[in-house]
């Protein structure tokens, strides 16, 4: 997942490269077998497609396309909370500021996926980002 402006100049620098060597792949006269090329072909295009994807993911929140998220388990906030602040055009900075906390301490908390975060600084983090949560509790058994 793209997370930051530098994270997404990479993802857009890394689909040239993939493109320039998925081309290369095609124009060269490689002594392989056509399986193993055929095979190198689709590996580039799997990855080439999976940064495209949060490419598009990133340019959607970003640019205020995206207005809702859904999760079916509690693991799916952190990666809401990241996603939600991309939304709201907060940098990891801005919302470190607004938390009176430093910049590497959210860095830190959407690298791990705010693994070491209580559910006080969770919900803090949901509040300065204006997210407004539903939660629904199951309790048939599954």
């Amino acid at each position: 997942m793209i997370t930051n402006e530098r994270q997404y100049r990479i993802a857009q620098s890394d689909i040239q490269r993939f493109e320039a060597a998925r081309s290369a792949v095609d124009a060269q006269n490689l002594d392989v077998h056509p399986k193993l090329r055929k095979a190198m072909r689709a590996g580039m295009e799997s990855q080439l497609q999976d940064l495209c994807d949060e490419v598009a993911e990133y340019e959607a929140l970003r640019d205020g396309k995206v207005t809702s998220l859904k999760f079916d388990t509690l693991v799916g906030v952190p990666v809401g909370l990241i996603k939600a602040r991309i939304a709201r055009g907060l940098t990891q900075k801005a919302l470190a500021e607004a938390l009176h906390l430093k910049e590497q301490q959210i860095q830190r908390y959407e690298a791990t996926l705010y693994e070491g975060a209580s559910i006080v600084r969770i919900q803090q983090v949901a509040d300065v980002l204006g997210v407004r949560e539903q939660v629904k509790l199951d309790l048939t058994k599954g």
